[in-house]
């Protein structure tokens, strides 16, 4: 099985070049039998022999588990090593920086050399027979946020009902690329995505180099709020995905009566402060010795459906790819920490005068269905639905399929 997958996938530009630069010997434990890894300046090679030198770290799981990792359709869980890692299935032990440095290329070994099927949205680069302008508007805001003077970036299409989009930790507005281009809902929906600050084309504040990002529940609401005022939208609807899909839960609670409604993605009342299947693998987003976005982009990969497409999979983890230092981490004080709702606050949340609708991918392994579900027993959700077959970012790992659950939850608040 092993050997299959490395001939398979040895030569991939962005394994081999990786591979080239590493410098570890991976053992991969099976049912007790071992094969071994070797990432060096020779490229990715396996051997059944123990090599000479000491091994740098151990990946183990059951041969069942290896063989649903890498077949065409994994049970949620077993997408991914992260995956596997967060549910139990696989574990790690050894050098935990040498894996966090090497987690990409294996993910493209394994999780990622799968087929997908090939239904993405068009992209801007895709060639086609006449050159096409997308009816997106981007401009620039300059205001101020609990105090200080910030620039923030956002795009917009369509009209009518506003719909504030809110994206997920360490990415941007780039995210709701398909529904700013889908004309069914621009016809009814003014659409309105921004870039948090730290964040896309939304700068830091002036002196930022002074001082280390974390994102709070006060200033996420604070910012979401004031984009609101300057833009004059009146009684919106707000729709945010993880820690966007936690922060309309603190809308709805604090600012319930200004809002036509909220729908919330991968949302939950908390998330596990860990990162990848242990409590000290968040530092590992922003160290010298590893490239963070990078980490942030692999990781990304075990929250992803297996049936979302390869195009739209990939374009969603080149936007945590090219986050900033420490943004990603600082993100995650909001969901870890700060916007942890398990204090009872949620059960202040009238959904009669701000129904929430919730949203939730059968393979997140994070925000999972079942932390969706209770999150909507104590609130009384105006809606719940797990949706099938999807991942953490619904809106852009598989836009054709995420459509189909979005659109009746739209006209039932238009309606």
């Amino acid at each position: 099985m092993f050997q299959q997958i490395i001939e398979k996938n040895r030569d991939h530009p962005n394994v081999s070049w990786r591979g080239r630069f590493a410098n570890a010997r991976i053992e991969l434990q099976s049912d007790g039998q071992s094969h071994y890894l070797a990432l060096d300046e020779n490229g990715i090679s396996l051997s059944d022999k123990q090599p000479a030198r000491p091994i740098t770290f151990t990946l183990a799981a059951s041969a069942a588990d290896w063989r649903e990792l890498t077949g065409p359709e994994p049970r949620p869980g077993l997408q991914s090593l992260s995956a596997m890692r967060r549910t139990g299935h696989l574990t790690v032990s050894g050098d935990y920086v040498a894996y966090y440095q090497n987690l990409l290329p294996l993910e493209l070994l394994f999780s990622m050399s799968r087929p997908r099927p090939n239904n993405a949205v068009a992209a801007p680069n895709q060639p086609t027979i006449e050159p096409t302008i997308e009816p997106i508007v981007g401009r620039y805001i300059n205001m101020e946020v609990l105090g200080r003077p910030h620039r923030i970036y956002f795009e917009e299409a369509g009209q009518g009902i506003p719909l504030i989009c809110l994206h997920t930790a360490g990415a941007d507005g780039r995210q709701y690329r398909a529904i700013l281009n889908d004309a069914e809902i621009t016809s009814r929906f003014r659409v309105v995505v921004f870039d948090l600050p730290w964040h896309g084309k939304s700068s830091p504040p002036a002196q930022f180099q002074d001082e280390t990002y974390e994102l709070t529940t006060d200033s996420y609401v604070a910012v979401t709020m004031a984009v609101k005022e300057a833009l004059n939208l009146d009684n919106p609807v707000i729709m945010g995905c993880s820690i966007g899909g936690r922060a309309v839960l603190h809308l709805a609670l604090r600012h319930g009566k200004d809002l036509r409604a909220v729908i919330g993605l991968q949302s939950a009342l908390y998330a596990q402060n860990k990162i990848d299947g242990e409590p000290s693998g968040l530092r590992s987003l922003h160290r010298p010795d590893v490239h963070g976005p990078e980490i942030a982009g692999a990781l990304m990969m075990g929250l992803i459906a297996p049936q979302s497409n390869s195009p739209d999979a990939w374009e969603t983890l080149w936007h945590y790819m090219q986050g900033g230092p420490g943004v990603f981490m600082g993100d995650l004080n909001y969901y870890f920490t700060d916007g942890d709702m398990r204090n009872g606050l949620a059960t202040g949340i009238d959904t009669a005068v701000c129904p929430v609708h919730l949203l939730t991918g059968e393979y997140d392994t994070s925000a999972t269905p079942e932390l969706s579900r209770a999150l909507a027993e104590e609130i009384n959700a105006t809606s719940f639905q797990v949706m099938e077959k999807m991942g953490h970012f619904p809106m852009s790992e598989n836009p054709v399929a995420f459509r189909g659950y979005l659109l009746p939850v739209l006209e039932r608040i238009a309606s």
